[in-house]
């Protein structure tokens, strides 16, 4: 697969546009669409795909041009939600995404700034100064099911600074429209952008920040990127200016001292305020906060630090962008940075051994990686379990590792489950690590599940070996079938 357009990307719109060239990659309806509830459940049928409640299935990118309630608002969903589509827009494989990413991030090419009357995302202005201001009339963020904690938005990027050094980060949190002009922040513990608000918090000063929505899928995957392959004082922008060989362009907030991305459909400017802080589902009341990436709805929060609004600008006729939570395209951005951290890290390590790796769907991009390893030599045995070790070590909330052969293909779950069956023994080659911290949204890592574990979000960490012992690879060889040219069988019009 190769792209001849994709360098020509540079925002959502040019996305778009490409994707409309490659048929069964785009979809659009004019029909009137409810964004609380309806507009998720109708795309979780027609392209969710991840760890969604069956049934539902990989599919195109899909626009909304009608929302009820909102007056020339659009939404698009699932722009990330297909690997082949992630490959599509950043000109690469959908097989060598992860060498493409690890590529990028250590040939960076940093953000640069740009005139507020050359930002697009600031062809309208309103500031919450203005009567009548409302976030929840001006944004279409839809609730992903009937039991939301209310409108969420899921494709936020969210920008802030360091109060003390000025370092920067780019990460993406899970943000829920509270009132007029207030939005509640949840962090997941260890986050930069959480380490600059308590910093200054702590000096009882607000935490500048902004929030970018519809973008370049190339901005959205890079800044997906964590420790430590991406240490406090990276700016992920960077990683994206790498892939598309020009850099990101930034534009200095209206009313807050932050950064937002200038060609962003829609930035919202606000204030993380000291000490303020506010119930997740104060306005629903359902003890619930929203869909997660495990595949599970999360427990609304007790308390949420609060962002107050100061300002929301806009391209003209805005695209409001959003995704499902437990979809594929969660999947896409978190594990394709995933992959490369672990390629990069085994690959310093031990030259030679990993072949690929797959961050798979089941784990949301971020629990289970499958990662496929060539032995050559005797003493490669037993480096395949020290390449699993590092794996954990390249990304800390990595919960389970399968290993498997160079014959096996890491993207097929049969192919995977076919070597667990026919080349792993559970009591040999199942190799628990206990007590380690990995993520506070599995519901299985907490101490009510297994008295084993002392606090949630720490896991029994596992590494399951199907690779064939060296000395046995011999007796291991699959069939192997007659290589012929099989596309002239084919009618010309057959699309594989």
């Amino acid at each position: 697969m190769s792209c001849t357009n994709c360098n020509e990307v540079h925002d959502l719109r040019s996305a778009l546009e490409l994707l409309k060239q490659h048929p069964g990659q785009y979809l659009e309806t004019g029909v009137e669409v409810d964004p609380e509830a309806e507009l998720s459940g109708v795309y979780r049928h027609i392209g969710a795909g991840g760890t969604v409640m069956r049934p539902t299935k990989i599919g195109p990118v899909m626009m909304f041009n009608k929302i009820k309630g909102f007056d020339n608002a659009r939404v698009v969903i699932g722009m990330l939600a297909s690997r082949k589509r992630v490959a599509l827009t950043l000109g690469t494989t959908p097989e060598q995404l992860g060498f493409h990413m690890c590529k990028a991030l250590t040939t960076p090419i940093p953000p640069v700034m740009v005139e507020q009357d050359k930002a697009p995302c600031q062809e309208e202005v309103h500031l919450a100064s203005e009567p009548g201001f409302d976030i929840r009339k001006l944004i279409p963020a839809p609730t992903n099911t009937e039991e939301d904690a209310g409108p969420y938005i899921t494709m936020g990027l969210c920008y802030g600074k360091d109060p003390e050094n000025g370092q920067e980060d780019v990460t993406i949190h899970r943000l829920c429209l509270q009132g007029p002009d207030e939005i509640s922040m949840y962090f997941v513990p260890g986050r930069h952008l959480d380490t600059f608000r308590i910093k200054a918090e702590k000096a009882g000063k607000a935490q500048p920040i902004s929030i970018s929505i519809g973008l370049d899928p190339a901005v959205y995957v890079a800044s997906c990127f964590e420790p430590p392959s991406t240490p406090l004082g990276y700016n992920e922008l960077s990683i994206a200016g790498s892939l598309r060989g020009k850099p990101v362009e930034m534009v200095q907030c209206r009313t807050v001292d932050a950064k937002a991305i200038a060609n962003a459909e829609i930035v919202i400017e606000g204030e993380l305020v000291p000490n303020a802080r506010v119930v997740e589902d104060q306005n629903s009341h359902t003890g619930k906060a929203m869909p997660e990436f495990p595949g599970y709805t999360g427990p609304a929060k007790q308390s949420l630090p609060v962002i107050k609004v100061k300002a929301v600008t806009t391209r003209k006729n805005p695209i409001m962008q959003t995704c499902i939570g437990p979809s594929e395209e969660h999947v896409n951005l978190a594990g394709i940075p995933t992959e490369a951290s672990i390629i990069q890290m085994v690959g310093k390590a031990l030259p030679g051994l990993l072949q690929n790796v797959y961050a798979h769907p089941s784990g949301g991009g971020k629990y289970l990686a499958v990662l496929q390893v060539k032995k050559t030599v005797p003493p490669d045995e037993g480096r395949q379990r020290q390449a699993a070790l590092l794996a954990f070590s390249a990304f800390s909330e990595l919960k389970h590792v399968i290993l498997v052969d160079e014959d096996v293909d890491p993207f097929d779950t049969n192919d995977v489950l076919w070597a667990m069956t026919t080349r792993f023994q559970g009591d040999v080659d199942t190799i628990c690590i206990p007590g380690v911290r990995c993520h506070p949204l599995d519901p299985s890592q907490s101490p009510e599940f297994s008295p084993s574990i002392r606090g949630t979000g720490i896991a029994c960490k596992t590494i399951f070996d199907a690779t064939v012992p060296f000395e046995l690879k011999s007796h291991f060889q699959r069939c192997h079938f007659k290589d012929v040219d099989y596309k002239k069988f084919l009618p010309a019009d057959y699309k594989e």
